[in-house]
């Protein structure tokens, strides 16, 4: 009996000991869901906002679209630059299985290369699966044929069209315009530290050099973009949102195209080959600008030889590039604002007004010039005159006039290297001219501190004495040179030289301004006249270096020559152009300004290896001013533009 008392006092332990545990459990289960419905309710109620927002961003891409470019124009309205549609094939990886299979095809089927497959990966790196990714460019109709036949064996490569930069004339605007091209690692950075990045993230090109690249900002506008939804793999299922891009400004340029097309056939030969018959094209190596006084606009600006744009646009190949980069002839230089030579005897007048207004010199000056000039008081080398026998008693007007060196050396020997080079200064020698181009140099304005830091030595007297006749350590570029004449026909009123003309918005035009540098100031009247009647007689007096190229004209003129030395002669040398190879001769400088009395044009050019500046660039100026002044616009053609057969819209 005791034994079952005991035996069931132990199971009422067990049993109570059970349900205590089972409670245990229980509670502690229901603490558990407690807490997962407190959290499902957290979630699910009062975080529902955010998460909802989180999974938008999964599902809801932005995709950005890329603006239309803003068109560039002559001053007379012809377009120089457009947009045109053009087909290209694009490969969405995201669609592509085998990717060195459908590359081994299209070379077979499309004729693709090896450097279009680099360049592509180069592109698939910044570019999103569900993107296409272009591989070829500028298909024609034949290749548009072709794809289309074989589309079925190549899943995921498809034909596209879109805008693409269009300059229908060629390399005759190319050192004016630039170009654009494909953005690259490089543009990116500049870019994102510029804060653009954004505005950038659908657009292909970008503006490279010249006008295009100057004004980027105002010709690519403003990216819009499109609000989608995508799928688990990020391919696009609807638009659910669309703000369009604000497309590029308009503008327009001072460039007169005909007058432009007109100034490169000067640089021009064009004759027959009396073996094949065919025409053979020389283009001399050379630059030409023109401008008008009265602002500094730019209307013509030729350097050549030149290239065509459009090769870089479409992506130019390796091939074609270094053949263009080592090319003698240098087409890739804008020679007009990075061409630098010496002045040579161009900058004669100017230094006639420095020396007039510091008092070295008075109008009544005259001094013998037996055909050469030493440094007084010393036994130092002679410095020789262009002519050998010398000019005899020379006033400052002969002395422009008949371009006497010698009474040039005298003039910068007494003025010295300081007072020299201020003066320069201020007519814009050895500084920026202010084009609104980026591709310029400010060639070099020689001064002691230069010459010590470039050289490690110090400035000697001998060095000052070249300078006065624009040669020594002095150079320019021809677009200085242009800016400086300017100068001297506006009296010393400084004009910024310029390329715009309008800004087009809407429809409207806005002229484009631009600030002037400080005036010339202390110059009397007289003094001015004085440069300028020099530069009268160099083309109509009865011994003016260039009177052949003008003594009919049936308006007054001024203007200067200068050949400017491409090596040193030793002191008993003597200079013949006939004996020399064409690389050795002189490079012919010439700047001049029509009408004489109310100057409408100024012209400034340096013809390379072409000898004297009087004969070879005077009856070149001669023809630029009877077409502007004189004749009605030449006939010339337009170039052959083929019809657009693409149709394209571009967001």
């Amino acid at each position: 009996m005791r034994q079952k008392r005991t035996q069931i006092r132990d199971h009422r332990a067990e049993s109570a000991l059970f349900f205590r545990r089972a409670l245990v459990s229980f509670i502690g289960i229901a603490i558990l869901v407690g807490l997962l419905l407190f959290n499902l309710f957290h979630i699910q109620v009062e975080q529902h906002q955010d998460y909802q927002t989180r999974s938008n961003d999964n599902r809801i891409k932005i995709v950005p679209v890329s603006p239309n470019r803003g068109l560039i124009y002559d001053r007379n309205g012809v377009i120089l630059a457009e947009n045109r549609p053009i087909y290209s094939l694009e490969i969405t990886l995201e669609k592509v299985s085998e990717l060195d299979q459908t590359f081994a095809d299209l070379k077979q089927i499309m004729g693709i290369t090896d450097e279009d497959i680099a360049n592509f990966q180069k592109e698939r790196r910044r570019t999103r699966r569900f993107k296409s990714v272009p591989i070829l460019d500028h298909l024609n109709e034949k290749q548009v044929a072709l794809f289309s036949v074989n589309q079925h064996r190549l899943p995921g490569v498809e034909v596209k069209a879109h805008l693409k930069r269009y300059y229908p004339y060629g390399d005759a605007l190319t050192h004016v315009l630039g170009y654009v091209a494909k953005i690259n690692e490089r543009d990116l950075k500049k870019l994102d530290k510029a804060g653009q990045l954004s505005n950038y993230k659908a657009t292909r090109d970008m503006g490279k050099l010249g006008l295009e690249r100057y004004y980027e900002k105002l010709l690519h506008g403003t990216s819009g973009y499109q609000e989608v939804e995508v799928n688990s793999r990020g391919r696009v299922i609807r638009t659910l949102k669309y703000i369009p891009p604000i497309p590029g400004k308009d503008i327009k340029i001072n460039i007169d195209i005909k007058l432009q097309q007109y100034v490169q056939s000067l640089l021009t030969e064009r004759k027959i080959d009396p073996e094949t018959g065919k025409e053979i094209i020389k283009h001399k190596r050379g630059s030409i600008v023109v401008l008008d006084p009265k602002d500094d606009a730019i209307l013509a600006m030729v350097s050549s030889p030149s290239y065509d744009p459009n090769l870089f646009v479409r992506g130019i190949s390796s091939k074609k590039y270094n053949a263009l980069l080592n090319n003698p002839d240098r087409p890739l230089v804008n020679r007009v604002t990075l061409g630098i030579y010496p002045p040579a005897s161009t900058v004669k007048p100017l230094i006639a007004v420095a020396a007039l207004t510091e008092g070295v010199i008075t109008p009544n000056t005259t001094r013998n010039d037996p055909g050469w000039w030493q440094i007084p008081n010393s036994t130092s080398r002679k410095f020789r005159d262009w002519l050998r026998w010398g000019h005899g008693r020379v006033n400052i007007y002969k002395a422009i006039e008949e371009s006497v060196d010698t009474y040039f050396y005298q003039v910068a020997y007494d003025m010295g290297i300081d007072r020299l080079s201020t003066w320069m200064n201020k007519f814009g020698y050895g500084e920026y001219t202010g084009i609104d181009i980026h591709e310029e140099s400010k060639a070099n304005m020689p001064t002691r501190e230069w010459k010590q830091t470039r050289h490690k030595r110090p400035w000697y007297q001998g060095d000052t004495i070249p300078v006065g006749i624009g040669q020594g350590y002095w150079t320019a570029t021809p677009l200085q040179i242009a800016k400086a004449t300017s100068v001297l026909v506006n009296s010393g009123v400084v004009h910024r030289p310029h390329l715009l003309k309008n800004i087009i918005d809407n429809k409207v035009e806005a002229p484009a301004e631009f600030e002037n540098f400080p005036p010339i100031t202390g110059v009397t009247p007289q003094t001015w006249e004085i440069a300028r009647e020099g530069m009268h007689r160099v083309l109509y007096g009865s011994r003016g270096t260039a009177r052949k190229a003008f003594y009919d004209t049936p308006y007054q003129a001024g203007g200067k020559s200068g050949s400017a030395q491409v090596f040193g002669l030793a002191e008993n040398q003597k200079y013949d152009a006939d004996e020399l190879e064409e690389h050795l001769r002189d490079h012919a400088l010439f700047t001049a300004f029509a009408p004489f009395e109310k100057p409408q044009v100024v012209v400034a050019m340096v013809l390379e290896n072409a000898g004297g500046g009087s004969s070879n660039g005077g009856p070149i100026a001669r023809k630029i001013f009877d077409h502007m002044l004189i004749e009605s616009p030449a006939d010339i053609p337009s170039p052959v533009i083929p019809p657009i057969k693409a149709t394209a819209e571009v967001r």
